[in-house]
């Protein structure tokens, strides 16, 4: 039986120390502070009386945990990263635990009226009667993914107390700066040694997702004509309003706030410039390879079009794909899902299976040859003050990996 207490104490342990990257940094980690964190995981693993612990210049963790049966058993991997995003404050988390939630709403800062609401995140009703753990409305709270490292550690450590339940080699993975894209870049996949993973990465109770978008980012520059207002007749290309056009011929129902499920869009998530310069940053998204290359060959039609009206190239692009989508990879291995869908049915849980919105260490690993799912690690409404995670989830994924270490050996 996992200690839920033993689990929020562990939780809340890491949440607490900043560990935010940035983008705009060239280091790995990315930023110093996540070393804090990474050190103190790397001595709790050698605490804990695993094998192999090391933790490489680029802030990568490793750990293995021996088999317990002679026969040949395939070696499985468990993966969570350690950073949070810079999108929100990490820095001061102060969380909150709620302990038997009534299903109303909760105030989570009263001074600045911050109030997390049921009618605007209705899956909190999902929740009445268990433990919450919450921000106090000024930080993130970082389950993402602090959440899956804590399961990954109680699970460990409940195989390792419970030497009964049977089971081959088992690896830990932990990483720096997947929020940024770059959390698989340096992942070594032949010292890891497994033959799958699992990253414990995912949001509700019960995910399993095997499939992710196409990824690619885009730069746009515009070039305008700076010339003094009061004598521009015919003289000035304000930059700004050709971005203006630009952005108005893309698909506006194409964008986040209007598509689901396996729905791809354009997002235009930076703008900067003035009359003489525009820049557009954006990112495409989209889990059909053959739609996905379609959007990137639409960008570069539309500033062809734009720079035929002003018979010079006044618009230049510059697309960068990010990462795949890993069910390609992951589909000839499907045992490796099934896996873990009977792992989560023995624990109670009904596996939801769908597509992931966004991307994931295991994209990158399952094309670096690491064959890699992801599964719940309990966590709502990352990457803001509105973030959650439920005890009892994080318990339920705990046992999902004892079992997946448990009915491996069958396989």
């Amino acid at each position: 039986m996992i200690d839920k207490n033993k689990l929020i104490d562990r939780f809340l342990t890491y949440v607490k120390i900043d560990t935010q990257s940035d983008p705009l940094s060239n280091e790995t980690p990315s930023t110093a502070k996540q070393w804090d964190l990474a050190r103190l995981l790397a001595r709790q693993l050698k605490e804990m009386g695993l094998d192999d612990v090391s933790i490489d210049n680029n802030g990568y963790i490793m750990a293995s945990l021996p088999a317990n049966v002679s026969e040949k058993v395939p070696v499985i991997g468990f993966i969570a990263h350690y950073d949070t995003t810079p999108d929100f404050t990490g820095t001061g988390v102060n969380p909150q635990r709620i302990d038997n939630y009534d299903g109303q709403d909760i105030t989570l800062n009263q001074e600045k009226n911050i109030v997390l609401r049921s009618t605007e995140f209705d899956e909190l009703l999902d929740y009445k009667g268990q433990t919450l753990i919450t921000t106090d409305g000024n930080t993130l709270l970082g389950a993402d993914d602090k959440a899956g490292i804590t399961e990954i550690m109680e699970a460990f450590s409940y195989l390792i107390a419970h030497p009964e339940i049977k089971h081959g080699t088992l690896k830990i993975g932990f990483t720096p700066d997947e929020e940024i894209g770059r959390g698989a870049h340096k992942f070594d996949v032949e010292k890891f040694g497994a033959d799958w993973a699992y990253t414990m990465d995912g949001s509700q109770l019960g995910e399993l997702e095997y499939e992710n978008f196409n990824a690619a980012g885009a730069k746009i520059t515009i070039k305008g004509k700076s010339v003094h207002p009061g004598y521009a007749k015919g003289k000035m290309r304000n930059s700004i309003y050709i971005a203006q056009d630009f952005i108005n011929s893309l698909p506006r129902m194409e964008t986040p706030e209007h598509t689901s499920d396996r729905e791809g869009f354009f997002h235009l998530n930076g703008i900067r410039g003035d009359v003489e310069e525009t820049h557009l940053d954006y990112i495409i998204r989209d889990h059909d390879t053959k739609h996905f290359n379609a959007r990137k060959a639409f960008i570069f039609k539309l500033a062809e079009e734009i720079n035929a009206q002003y018979e010079e190239e006044i618009i230049t692009i510059q697309i960068k794909d990010q990462y795949k989508n890993m069910r390609e990879k992951i589909e000839p291995m499907m045992h490796i899902v099934d896996l873990a869908e009977k792992a989560m049915r023995a624990t109670g849980i009904k596996p939801i299976i769908k597509p992931i919105r966004g991307g994931t260490d295991g994209s990158q690993l399952s094309f670096m040859g690491l064959p890699c799912p992801n599964i719940f690690a309990g966590g709502h409404n990352f990457h803001g003050r509105f973030e959650y995670v439920p005890a009892e989830s994080m318990v339920k994924a705990t046992e999902v990996i004892v079992k997946i270490a448990e009915l491996a050996i069958d396989i």
